[in-house]
């Protein structure tokens, strides 16, 4: 009699490191934080306009305060984000952001009132806090240590192109169709593209873990690790 082994699944495509080797995944990332530019340039040239047009805004102050929620809002989630990759994994957190994302057009598009664009920036700032953050960190996932500044350099470069080009465009719209709601619908698209393609964005984990693997652990470090430690460390004794 001959035996049969139990059927194995096959196994998955093996993991490495490398700009060429995981170039596709990458390139999908970079235009996933075009995606992600394109969402914050939406409004740049129209929101000012809407608060002092629209609503009849007078104060410079609160013309801009949708700068401030924005800003607030996206450098508290940046300082989350850190800490939140080590609960859960980036693609997740990347999705998540997408997700809070998707009510900003519509809600620049169709606002009652000045209060409706006030959050609709806390929102916005909470997807480019995830999102962009995810991104950058999932391209230095996938290239290694060695190509780390290329992947960072990459990921800004087409993130803030976008930025500007979106509020070149959105600028025409407006010019043709009025402030509201057609440049704002544009970010329909970037929102529509961004959470498809983070769905077909594979998870890094298996990369950080191999990256892991290559170096030896470090020795233990006297140096606190606290949050105010860490700020002090890296803002003004290694510079």
């Amino acid at each position: 009699m001959t035996t049969t082994s139990p059927t194995q699944r096959p196994a998955g495509p093996a993991v490495r490191l490398g700009l060429r080797e995981n170039r596709l995944q990458f390139t999908l990332l970079v235009v996933v934080n075009i995606a992600v530019g394109g969402l914050v340039g939406l409004e740049r040239t129209t929101v000012p306009l809407i608060g002092t047009d629209t609503f009849g805004l007078t104060s410079d102050l609160a013309v801009f305060s949708f700068i401030i929620a924005f800003g607030l809002t996206k450098a508290l989630t940046n300082l989350a984000a850190g800490a939140l990759t080590a609960r859960f994994r980036r693609r997740q957190l990347l999705l998540t952001g997408w997700l809070l994302g998707v009510p900003v057009p519509l809600m620049l598009a169709w606002a009652p009132s000045w209060n409706w664009i006030i959050a609709a920036n806390v929102l916005l700032g909470l997807n480019q806090g995830l999102a962009w953050s995810m991104t950058v960190n999932m391209k230095i996932d996938l290239v290694g240590p060695a190509r780390r500044g290329l992947a960072t350099g990459l990921n800004e470069a087409a993130g803030y192109t976008a930025v500007g080009a979106t509020a070149l465009l959105t600028g025409y719209l407006a010019t043709g169709y009025g402030l509201r709601p057609v440049p704002e619908l544009l970010g329909v698209v970037f929102v529509t593209a961004g959470l498809a393609l983070s769905l077909t964005v594979r998870d890094t984990a298996a990369h950080v873990a191999l990256e892991l693997a290559q170096h030896p652990k470090p020795p233990p470090s006297s140096e606190k690790t606290g949050l105010a430690a860490t700020f002090i460390r890296t803002s003004w004794r290694n510079r």
